[in-house]
């Protein structure tokens, strides 16, 4: 094992010792801020980087298969708070409330999963890799085990050293309508397409009753009343019951689509997609065509994990993920 081990680094530093005699080092980076991205970025530093992190997901999802819609949740409302940071793995202390203890990320969960992966890792290779990018190449590996698209991201980013409630109030809220959607994401760099596509995320896990009950005591016309049936009945259990999103909650497909298409979407801000004129025909595109849906997930993916992304200069490489340096 120790003799594969080395070789294997040996291939690595032979390859990456080739690219830059043939000027070709640079063709996977990607320039942000002091430092760069790049898809090799740990080809030097810490080459098992990415494939413990894949164990790590693979082991976790065979035991709780529910973990993959976790993982991918986790990513997105750590992007969307101060960057890809892993601001949202910090937690508490007695003179900050962190992100994660916000009533928006109450429900996250996968904190153990990245926790074990970067035990790991720092055994192998201390203080080198972050937990903004543990966090962001779990999440793929998630999508991809669970049935969707494989993608890759640049690695390289640094971990921020802010965590405050008051930050989540940036989430976007299942009560909101296509037109704020389009406005948030656009804050953000994405139209109203990858807005649509980056929701498709929700083909994967469930919302609790006291994240739509509204639409139950408000008579949704959105909703379609044999939905709206299956939702008195998850509610009639109380505010913490779950509902999937779509029939295939474990599976990365584009069922979720096909449910808006049947006014069976479970939160506003997933029926509201396909209700405004803005955005149904995205939607309507994705439930006909699977590959069309995974090829733009995988592009919106790419780009919202490097917003915001912290370097050197901003950013440090948390020893622990749960607390800075």
């Amino acid at each position: 094992m120790a003799r594969a081990k080395r070789r294997a680094v040996a291939d690595v530093m032979w390859t990456m010792l080739l690219m830059e005699m043939m000027g070709l080092s640079g063709l996977f980076r990607f320039g942000i801020g002091a430092d760069a991205l790049g898809m090799d970025y740990y080809f030097m530093t810490c080459p098992f980087a990415e494939q413990i992190v894949m164990n790590t997901v693979t082991s976790a999802l065979q035991s709780d298969p529910t973990l993959a819609a976790g993982l991918l949740r986790m990513h997105f409302h750590d992007c969307f708070i101060q960057g890809c940071d892993g601001s949202v793995l910090l937690d508490s202390t007695k003179d900050n409330t962190a992100e994660k203890d916000s009533p928006a990320n109450l429900s996250l969960r996968g904190y153990k999963v990245i926790d074990d992966a970067k035990e790991q890792i720092e055994q192998q290779c201390p203080g080198v890799v972050s937990c903004a990018d543990i966090l962001a190449i779990a999440a793929r590996d998630a999508v991809f085990w669970a049935g969707g698209p494989r993608y890759d991201i640049p690695k390289g980013r640094k971990d921020g050293t802010r965590s405050r409630i008051e930050d989540t109030r940036n989430l976007p809220a299942p009560t909101f309508n296509a037109s704020e959607l389009i406005r948030m994401f656009g804050q953000h760099g994405f139209s109203a397409q990858e807005m649509v596509a980056l929701s498709g995320a929700h083909t994967l896990g469930v919302a609790r009753c006291s994240s739509f009950k509204q639409r139950l005591s408000n008579s949704d016309p959105t909703l379609d009343p044999g939905f709206a049936r299956t939702l008195s009945k998850t509610c009639s259990a109380g505010d913490t019951t779950e509902q999937p999103f779509d029939a295939t909650r474990n599976t990365f497909d584009n069922a979720y689509y096909f449910a808006l298409a049947n006014r069976a979407g479970v939160l506003t801000s997933d029926q509201t997609l396909f209700a405004s004129t803005q955005t149904r025909g995205t939607v309507s595109r994705y439930a006909m065509n699977q590959a069309m849906f995974f090829f733009d997930f995988q592009q919106a993916m790419r780009k919202m994990s490097l917003l915001d992304v912290k370097d050197g200069s901003n950013g440090e490489v948390r020893l622990n993920c749960r607390k800075i340096n």
